[in-house]
């Protein structure tokens, strides 16, 4: 391999992936993406379903636990992230959403130009081909194929979405369309029964020309520097430490926990982080890992007096029917998400946009053992659930290496349910999906409420409850955040890294606020953007 390139992206994930493809477009430009991960040719990881067996997978997935935390009953959280070209884009549950506009507006009002909703809206588009077609929301022709699934999802799914009318929210046909509000039907990132994880769509095309290269299991260590200017990368690839200079620029795109991690073994950080672990300071950055926002599940458990996925998958028979469906035509239950119905919705009339995300699932797995979360060994018994979590938490979080180790996982402090404001939203949520239950539709087939129970009903008992059983929804952003003021924040708005040369940060960790909803569609618009402004700057110096 050539030791010198323009560009060298740090990452093989769903912001890599764009990056590569587009800078590499100009047969001028020698672009190398470093990956820590292996291969994405796996039957799991291209079966849709499979990510139940990825969860836990340390060949694909960096396996994080966060530190305790005080808001969930002092639990740890544990939280998957892809370490596999694709990256989380290959471990995901694939929903396919945006955020709402205004999500996008905040952006531009915090001091971001070029990022409100009309700005961001023509590379969501052109980064997507919908399988509906094109119109004035949704991309025709784009690398990343969006399925509309909607005849293949289980028949549960029509009740849910028939109890939701009953309750009051409307029916909402494209949560990426005009508005975000209601509820429906998910559309999901598969195409032909195959997952279209990022490399999918944009990787492995560029691979196929001469300018762009792929290094899997290289481990970044650091990113090197000549004075305040990025002059390259070195990584461990087999034992070997070998570094690859960039001409142009490094791109960081390792995702909201590592992209920080590397800025601090870099030495660019908040100055007594980087002083505690004896790394020499490049530019002190006090808010490298900090702003960390993360959405919040919380979930109900009902057995079920109809057929759910669980009397499909639970049986050996229905494991074996399945697993030939799938192989013989690429549909059934191993071609989709397990999160099918949902939408979004205001848990009290008083909020002005929704603030709350609902997920649907006709399937439960409360008795899978403990360290596994195998969607193909659900309950023994019928059964679903429903889910929220909060579209914008302002419980804040950090992320700060453990060790100048780079190998050493970094600290997660989420810092979940922090604030008066996120108890509230979640306890209303509670509510929200408890009455949604009494409704006529969910009552004649709910057998009985599994967990909580419907003893647990004071919002002291909610509330307790919440703290004990939520978890991660596996979005972590902002940790490298864009803004003007170096601060408070890590990246300018054409996500250069503030105070230094050369270097810029693309991935989820720039948003500065997290979106109203699953992120990987929201990733891959920033890269697609940010390929753009790379591609200006560097006419622009020549």
């Amino acid at each position: 391999m050539n030791s010198e390139f323009d560009y060298v992206i740090i990452g093989a994930g769903s912001a890599g992936c764009v990056l590569a493809n587009r800078l590499s477009a100009d047969p001028s430009n020698r672009v190398l993406v470093l990956e820590a991960g292996g291969s994405d040719n796996r039957f799991w990881i291209q079966t849709p379903i499979g990510y139940g067996k990825t969860f836990y997978d340390q060949d694909v997935n960096w396996m994080y636990t966060s530190e305790a935390v005080a808001g969930l009953d002092n639990r740890q959280s544990y939280w998957p992230r892809g370490k596999v070209v694709g990256g989380s884009s290959s471990i995901n549950a694939m929903v396919y959403i945006r955020g709402q506009h205004d999500d996008y507006n905040d952006w531009r009002d915090k001091g971001n130009p070029g990022w409100g909703w009309e700005d961001v809206m023509p590379y969501f588009k052109k980064s997507e081909t919908n399988s509906r077609g094109a119109d004035e929301y949704r991309g025709g022709n784009g690398p990343l194929y969006v399925n509309d699934p909607s005849e293949d999802y289980h028949p549960l799914c029509n009740s849910f979405l028939q109890a939701a009318a009953e309750y009051g929210l409307p029916y909402n046909s494209d949560f990426n369309g005009a508005t975000q509000e209601g509820v429906g039907l998910y559309q999901i990132t598969t195409k032909n029964g195959i997952r279209m994880s990022a490399a999918r769509a944009y990787l492995k095309p560029a691979l196929k020309r001469k300018n762009c290269q792929l290094q899997i299991h290289a481990h970044v260590t650091r990113i090197l520097f000549e004075g305040k200017r990025a002059i390259g990368v070195e990584y461990k690839h087999k034992g070997v430490v070998k570094k690859v200079r960039a001409n142009n620029e490094v791109i960081l795109s390792a995702g909201s926990i590592n992209s920080p991690q590397v800025l601090q073994l870099s030495g660019l950080g908040p100055a007594e982080l980087l002083a505690k672990h004896d790394i020499d300071v490049i530019k002190a950055l006090p808010s490298v890992g900090r702003n960390m926002q993360e959405h919040l599940g919380y979930s109900h458990y009902y057995k079920s007096t109809v057929p759910t996925l669980n009397n499909e998958l639970y049986p050996w028979w229905g494991k074996l029917r399945a697993g030939m469906q799938y192989l013989l035509t690429r549909k059934g239950p191993l071609s989709l998400s397990v999160n099918q119905a949902g939408g979004f919705f205001k848990s009290n009339p008083e909020r002005r946009r929704p603030n709350l995300q609902i997920y649907f699932a006709a399937i439960t797995y409360t008795t899978a053992p403990p360290g596994e979360r195998p969607l193909m060994q659900p309950d023994p018994w019928p059964g679903f659930l429903n889910s929220i979590c909060q579209c914008r938490p302002t419980s804040r979080g950090e992320v700060a290496i453990s060790s100048a180790d780079p190998f050493a996982h970094p600290q997660i402090r989420p810092n979940y349910l922090s604030t008066e404001e996120d108890r509230l939203e979640m306890l209303e949520g509670a509510r929200y999906i408890r009455d949604m239950s009494k409704t006529p539709t969910l009552s004649r087939i709910i057998k009985e409420e599994m967990k909580p129970g419907t003893n647990i009903d004071t919002d002291d008992a909610l509330l307790e409850d919440i703290r004990k059983t939520s978890d991660t929804v596996f979005h972590p952003t902002s940790t490298c955040m864009m803004g003007s003021d170096e601060t408070n924040s890590v990246v300018t708005h054409r996500l250069q890294v503030h105070g230094v040369e050369r270097l810029r940060v693309v991935d989820a960790s720039v948003f500065p606020n997290i979106v109203s909803g699953n992120t990987n569609g929201p990733t891959i618009m920033v890269a697609e953007k940010a390929s753009d402004m790379i591609l200006e700057d560097v006419k622009s110096m020549s």
